[in-house]
């Protein structure tokens, strides 16, 4: 969420940082909005200074043995336009939470104008694309002529944009799994978590699926709980409502979540393989620094994520958003596409996002430089590391065979019982 003080004091500013992301900030209802709450504040500070002046007149009365009695009656009267103020500026500070809950975060200064991911500058690319002497297929043919993924099978049992795995394709994930927090967790220094795979709106609404993105949830009928669509959501909400210690920044967790995300708006698109599913699992960075650390804990974040694609040899680019593709919550982002040969195209495998304060301030949470500082927002950071079954799909595309095998990278062979191959007869 911005800041609200912030946003008063700076809104023509604020308004023209928002048309960059090509966001149109209501600044007449805003103004209308702030203009109403300060006349009801006015008005009852005013009422106030009254009724504090008349108790005392009150009190000299009785001092001097007069009857202030009626006087009483126009005391109450105040005392309850006081509390009807009150009330009316209650429920225009929820008003103006409701309308600041809808704006999305500033996008950084640093960050390219655009509109779309065509404006996206590429930053650097790594690796080299693999050379095929045969027609490369793709992952949703390779799959099935091994035995290791079935999606028949999974739209019988839950529907379209579902998989099952079967054998070395679900050791595989597994391996997947272990090898990216085992290198998270030994090498760069996260902390592991296994949190619930659910969360509550409260949850939601601090990291910023919520209110906006409520048709991208699956909500649980008859309860406040909703599929986590990322570990992003419990892992940042760990320390809500929470003021942490300027000691015990940065704090670097990694986790695993298999995700649920309803896909709302992307019927068409993907509907094939194991790009953009219902549920899939991943591998999530989470970061809590202070603000002055954040940027260089975002390059960090966004190499972590690329040492695993490095290490699985699998050819890749970085881009950066431009300020139309930035996400929600995001003030900059770093995604990392890995190259699909079949597909001909780059496709997004991990999504690194610096958000600044916007969700510290959603979800309350703070820090001190010193026992007795007034507490200051962190800044949280996440990034996938990576996403497992987008990886999946290009270890089997990237690592073909011209029989239809498919090898494994070197770093996950003792993950997979000393497995180099898939083959047919491996599943």
């Amino acid at each position: 969420m911005l800041d609200l003080a912030y946003v008063r004091s700076n809104l023509e500013e604020v308004a023209a940082r928002l048309s960059r992301r090509g966001i149109e900030m209501p600044v007449a209802q805003f103004s209308e909005l702030e203009q109403g709450r300060r006349k009801l504040v006015h008005e009852a500070d005013d009422l106030r200074a009254r009724r504090n002046k008349e108790n005392e007149s009150i009190a000299a009365a009785k001092r001097a043995g007069q009857d202030p009695s009626d006087r009483f009656k126009a005391l109450r009267e105040v005392s309850q336009r006081i509390k009807d103020l009150e009330a009316r500026t209650r429920e225009a500070d929820e008003r103006l939470k409701d309308l600041l809950l809808s704006f999305p975060n500033l996008p950084d200064s640093v960050v390219p104008d655009g509109s779309t991911s065509d404006d996206n500058p590429v930053l650097r690319e790594i690796g080299k694309k693999p050379v095929f002497d045969f027609e490369p297929s793709p992952h949703w043919e390779i799959g099935p002529a091994l035995g290791i993924l079935d999606f028949e099978r999974a739209a019988k049992v839950a529907g379209a944009r579902f998989t099952v795995s079967f054998g070395a394709g679900a050791r595989l994930e597994r391996a997947l799994m272990n090898f990216m927090l085992d290198v998270h967790t030994g090498e760069h220094g996260y902390t592991e978590v296994l949190p619930p795979f659910m969360a509550n709106s409260a949850s939601m609404t601090a990291t910023g699926q919520l209110p906006k993105f409520a048709e991208d949830l699956f909500h649980i009928d008859k309860t406040d709980l909703y599929l986590v669509p990322t570990a992003e959501v419990p892992v940042t909400n760990l320390h809500r409502d929470e003021i942490l210690d300027a000691e015990q920044l940065p704090i670097s967790y990694t986790a695993y979540t298999p995700c649920f995300r309803s896909e709302a708006g992307s019927y068409g698109k993907d509907v094939r393989g194991m790009i953009r599913q219902h549920q899939f699992n991943k591998v999530e960075l989470v970061k809590f620094t202070r603000p002055e650390d954040s940027a260089a804990a975002h390059e960090q974040l966004t190499r972590d994520a690329e040492e695993i694609l490095k290490r699985l040899g699998l050819h890749y680019r970085v881009v950066e958003l431009c300020s139309g593709d930035l996400g929600f919550a995001a003030a900059r982002t770093y995604d990392l596409e890995v190259w699909m040969p079949p597909q001909k195209e780059y496709r997004e495998i991990s999504s690194c996002s610096n958000f600044n304060d916007f969700q510290a301030r959603r979800g309350g949470i703070r820090f001190r430089r010193a026992p007795k500082s007034k507490p200051e927002f962190v800044h949280t950071l996440n990034g996938s590391g990576l996403a497992i079954g987008r990886t999946v799909a290009a270890i089997l595309e990237n690592n073909q065979l011209a029989d239809g095998d498919v090898s494994v990278p070197e770093v996950l062979h003792p993950y997979m019982g000393g497995l180099d191959v898939l083959k047919s007869s491996s599943a």
